[in-house]
């Protein structure tokens, strides 16, 4: 019987808790008193429960009644939020957003900034992709992502069919586990002895990808496709490397890693891009996007 709950019973229902009267409802709703008592009884019926007691004159709910309540108001208000979307939708149709980012990006700052848009746009659809070094501007020559968040000194995919516009910056920082030799170096350490020691580097899991190597002292490297997986070998002692300061804020604090003082070796914040195909409009929603995230971020 459930099934055959209909949304106008449990307006009525609402409407005579509100105003505290049938007659009351009636007025609400634009409908007839004998209208909104057949809807009552229909969904108590559907319900086989008694929504309001029988023996007053007033519209008193029963324990039932104050039970179901609420669950009423919150079928109703999705529906008037399906409606509003739905409305949305027909209007300007959903809006898609289809990006790569670099794994390099801050999550937190990606985060937030989907937050923003989710808000602005609630019936956006996104299709987020975390890739590394030339992945994004492929997916965007595939175009299976309209934008890609790509590292600046990362060779250009196709320079004649991609172009790239300035975004944001992020600092990096050279750090090992405290159980690493590095570790108790005192003062900055020279290039040539941080190049005997393994370094940890990530690198572009494209098969046809040009490899970039930014920052590298050495010969002794083990290459990783995931920058997680490169934090986590670093925590374990088992090299050293460059990571995002917004990614190891807390290692740091916390003395699971700890800072490399380099001596005549200047590493630059990373400097992001937003790549996109030459002539590609972007929409309002990717316009959004591409501003939130340019944004200066704490």
């Amino acid at each position: 019987m459930l099934d055959n709950v209909t949304i106008n019973q449990l307006r009525a229902f609402v409407a005579v808790c509100d105003q505290g009267s049938f007659s009351g409802a009636a007025r609400k709703l634009g409908r007839a008193q004998s209208a909104i008592s057949h809807a009552v009884k229909a969904l108590e019926s559907a319900f086989d429960v008694e929504l309001f007691e029988r023996n007053t004159r007033k519209a008193q709910l029963s324990a039932a009644g104050r039970s179901l309540l609420p669950d009423a108001r919150a079928v109703i208000s999705r529906v008037e939020e399906m409606k509003n979307r739905a409305g949305a939708i027909a209007k300007a149709g959903v809006p898609q957003v289809s990006v790569a980012v670099d794994a390099y990006f801050p999550r937190a700052r990606l985060t937030d900034c989907l937050r923003t848009l989710q808000a602005e746009f609630p019936t956006a659809a996104i299709n987020l992709r975390i890739t590394t070094m030339q992945g994004g501007e492929n997916l965007v020559l595939e175009k299976t992502c309209a934008l890609a968040i790509t590292i600046e000194n990362v060779p250009e995919v196709n320079p004649d069919a991609i172009e790239r516009s300035w975004l944001c910056e992020a600092e990096m920082v050279t750090t090992c586990a405290p159980s690493h030799p590095l570790a108790s170096v005192t003062g900055p350490i020279p290039m040539d002895e941080l190049g005997l020691h393994v370094q940890v580097v990530v690198t572009d899991n494209q098969p046809e990808a040009e490899k970039t190597q930014r920052g590298v002292a050495g010969k002794r490297q083990w290459l990783v496709n995931d920058l997680g997986a490169k934090r986590d070998l670093l925590k374990a002692g088992l090299g050293w490397g460059h990571l995002p300061r917004h990614l190891v804020a807390d290692d740091l604090a916390g003395g699971q890693l700890v800072e490399l003082e380099r001596r005549a070796w200047h590493i630059r914040p990373l400097t992001f891009v937003v790549s996109q195909r030459r002539g590609h409009d972007l929409s309002p929603c990717e316009s959004r996007l591409v501003e939130i995230l340019g944004k200066p971020w704490p």
